[in-house]
């Protein structure tokens, strides 16, 4: 009988494996067949050297494991980012998560169509690590029960850097950065007499010289307990608003305030190591490591004795990533899989010493190398300062159609600054006109 009939003998599930087992021969191996991983998309507008390392951080997870792959997609700018979200959803081809500056009406944004709120999203897919770093740290992305609407991955203070070299040659100890704002224009007076071009640029210019003012001064920035109470929104630009967009206005024509945006420009010229001192986000951080040379310290922004005796901490803001509505269970989870792989200890801490973001956890935060806060002078005193926030004026604040209404603000200060508005009517006509914004139905 030859091998053929005797094949055909045999049961049909033995004369079946015997096939696959020829086939399999023939090829050398036979895979073990695996099911593809969910793939998930993130779309986000990190700077160059932030977005570098989330890239990195991506590629780490994506190596670690083969349930879950995920794709990224970057833009230049957030109004771009929005852009094409929004063809994206009425084309019903979303990301899974999508970064989204903090624009101080989260319930809003949660109220979206387009959004999956990441408590709801949790509800279903429990995050193993929920017990965020300090409890105010991720308020800019709570609604008022206290429920997480994304997750706070560039939450952000805004800080002081100063150049050490640059305060070395100007004479000045660079391990004492100044803490009030009048000992911040000695040290640039110092500096411009040193020959440095830019004594001090500033980021940002809204959140720092209008929002912040405030908390660091101990003092609310809107009406309405800071848009957490039930009356009308309104923003309340005293005397120490006065006292200060004055100051300022001043520097500016003494050539101590030479460059001030709202957007990140002078982050570039503190970089190349032109200026001394700047103002900004400390998102910043990655940026200024990346720096070839430039020696940096950091330090809390500068406040007014004459208003308080103890500055407070000021808002935590930045942007996050949420969560789209309208992916199967499958993406579901392998979103909340890749979120609670971001937030174990060593990834978070990983992100907050290359990136300058707030550590996102209390674990990430012991997590984080002794050597890292070595490197930046100034740094463990800021992040220390944070765990006691708590303070009614700096956890944040909510304001309606904020988003037009800070566009308003920036026209004014650059009004003052630039273009000789008197800094009392520029203030009275930013307050005028952003409260008109905010409290439109």
């Amino acid at each position: 009988m030859n091998n053929h009939s005797k094949l055909h003998r045999l049961p049909h599930a033995v004369r079946l494996w015997r096939q696959i087992s020829v086939a399999c021969a023939g090829l050398f191996s036979c895979a073990v067949v695996q099911a593809a991983p969910v793939d998930i998309q993130v779309w986000h507008s990190l700077s160059s050297a932030n977005r570098a390392e989330f890239e990195e951080l991506v590629k780490q997870y994506n190596k670690e494991q083969d349930s879950v792959h995920v794709s990224l997609k970057g833009f230049e700018t957030q109004a771009a980012l929005q852009g094409e979200a929004g063809a994206a959803v009425a084309a019903k081809q979303t990301p899974n998560l999508i970064q989204l500056d903090d624009e101080h009406s989260p319930e809003v944004t949660a109220q979206h169509r387009a959004i999956l709120p990441l408590h709801t999203l949790l509800s279903r897919n429990p995050l193993p690590d929920s017990d965020w770093f300090l409890s105010q740290t991720a308020g800019f992305t709570r609604d008022r029960q206290g429920r997480l609407l994304a997750f706070p991955w560039m939450a952000e203070v805004p800080l002081m850097f100063y150049n050490r070299d640059l305060f070395v040659k100007a004479g000045l100890d660079p391990n004492v950065p100044a803490r009030t704002w009048s000992e911040l224009q000695a040290q640039l007076l110092a500096l411009r007499d040193s020959g440095v071009m830019c004594p001090y640029a500033t980021s940002k210019q809204v959140s720092v010289h209008l929002e912040n003012l405030a908390p660091v001064n101990n003092q609310l920035y809107s009406a309405n307990n800071n848009g957490f109470g039930n009356g009308v929104p309104a923003l309340q630009f005293n005397v120490l608003y006065a006292r200060h967009l004055a100051l300022m206005s001043s520097w500016t024509k003494s050539m101590l305030l030479t460059m001030h945006s709202n957007d990140q420009q002078p982050d570039d010229l503190f970089a190349s190591g032109q200026c001394g001192v700047l103002t900004s986000g400390s998102g910043a951080v990655g940026a200024f490591l990346a720096a070839p040379g430039l020696s940096f310290g950091v330090a809390p922004l500068p406040y007014y004795p004459q208003a308080t005796s103890n500055p407070g901490a000021p808002f935590v803001s930045g942007s996050a990533f949420w969560a789209v509505a309208g992916h199967g269970r499958d993406q579901e989870r392998a979103v909340v899989d890749f979120l609670g792989w971001l937030a174990k200890p060593v990834n978070a801490a990983r992100w907050h010493q290359q990136t300058g973001f707030l550590p996102l956890t209390e674990a990430a935060f012991r997590a984080s190398d002794v050597s890292y806060y070595d490197r930046i002078p100034g740094a463990q005193s800021v992040v220390n300062s944070l765990s006691g926030r708590g303070a009614q004026v700096s956890r944040s604040f909510r304001l309606p159609h904020y988003a037009q209404a800070r566009v308003l603000l920036d026209r004014e200060l650059n009004a003052a600054l630039q273009d000789g508005v008197p800094p009392s009517l520029a203030l009275s006509q930013a307050a005028s006109q952003a409260n008109s914004v905010m409290q439109r139905r």
